[in-house]
């Protein structure tokens, strides 16, 4: 399969190999990957190389299937509960050492490069982010990002905690995938990004919405009250990656 990031994943029945262009977050993929190795459950790197500009890297499989397939979509008030502790999990992990940074003062210096260097993909961009109903440029956007940038207590976040990325195996958690984006940041980068792919899984977005249920679920499941401002300030972030 080939992925927006311009990479091919090859699947085999216990390896994955995958290609992709040499970037920031491909190299950030691999040094978490060797660094996560045998702290959370997630694909192990066996061997990668470098060869004409793309990082080849083979890695083990995780078994299960994406949160957001059907068998998994039955219960998703199960589910929500299941995606909240693996979400505890990550943020227990002792992030000393950590080789990525991911605090919003890095990651707001990786958006000014994006939009300096005119990066951004605006067929991305929700348009009621950067358009009438936003902000008129990206530009714009990072501007009010830097000026809002909140506190933030670091702990070991995923970076793009959504269905996809979040595989089950019987109904239980089996692992993390795609994580070129974790590192030590701010942990309402993932609370905002899992309350938005619950939203839209569940909510009609992708398939069939689901009555009774409400995305704002996730709180309960965390124990934490809903931050609207901190949830609105990553999801405006992330509209930049």
């Amino acid at each position: 399969r080939t992925g927006l990031s311009g990479s091919t994943v090859a699947i085999f029945d216990e390896f994955v190999l995958k290609a992709e262009p040499v970037s920031e977050e491909s190299e950030n993929h691999l040094a978490m990957l060797r660094w996560l190795d045998g702290k959370i459950p997630a694909p192990r790197v066996l061997e990668s190389v470098l060869h004409e500009g793309f990082r080849w890297t083979v890695m083990t499989r995780i078994s299960g299937e994406m949160s957001c397939a059907e068998e998994n979509r039955a219960d998703p008030h199960r589910l929500v509960r299941i995606l909240a502790e693996a979400m505890k999990m990550l943020s227990s992990v002792d992030i000393s050492g950590c080789p990525v940074d991911q605090t919003p003062k890095a990651k707001l210096a990786r958006a000014r490069a994006i939009v300096e260097a005119g990066q951004v993909d605006m067929e991305l961009v929700d348009p009621r982010t950067v358009g009438e109903e936003g902000f008129a440029s990206p530009a714009e956007l990072l501007s009010w990002l830097e000026e809002h940038a909140p506190d933030c207590d670091p702990v070991l976040t995923h970076g793009d905690y959504c269905l996809p990325n979040l595989f089950l195996q019987n109904r239980a958690f089996s692992g993390f995938l795609d994580l070129g984006r974790s590192g030590a940041g701010d942990r309402w980068t993932d609370i905002a990004i899992c309350w938005r792919s619950l939203r839209d899984n569940f909510g009609g977005h992708y398939g069939e919405a689901v009555p009774g249920f409400h995305p704002d679920e996730l709180f309960d499941a965390l124990g934490i009250a809903k931050d609207e401002e901190k949830l609105r300030y990553y999801l405006l972030m992330d509209e930049l990656f």
